[in-house]
């Protein structure tokens, strides 16, 4: 399972995840289309977080280390106003949607 964008398929793992990261904003549209998920303003804070993180880090971080990252942006966020934007699980959903590879999983950070 790959996304097509701009006639070009980006290779994806099993799970849809992108093999090689990809910082367009219109393959973070074709991917939340894919998850349905309707993107917000509060998405995209997500979002450019996670990816500030891999480019600073070279990998996205776990789900506590995104909620104390996203309330230091938003300081009224919690577990759960990153459970409503990403239901399948903030971190890996958020990464996916980005445009990044799988996170290393618990454990590999």
């Amino acid at each position: 399972m790959g996304y097509v964008i701009g006639g070009t398929e980006l290779a994806t793992d099993a799970e849809g995840f992108l093999v090689e990261p990809d910082l367009r904003d219109e393959v973070v549209a074709a991917i939340a289309a894919s998850e349905g998920i309707e993107l917000t303003g509060s998405h995209w804070e997500v979002i450019r977080f996670m990816r500030d993180e891999y480019q600073t880090h070279g990998h996205t971080p776990n789900f506590r280390s995104m909620l104390k990252g996203i309330q230091a942006i938003r300081p009224e966020a919690d577990s759960q106003y990153l459970y409503n934007l990403f239901p399948m699980g903030p971190a890996k959903q958020a990464a996916k949607i980005a445009g990044l590879p799988q996170p290393y999983g618990k454990g590999g950070y």
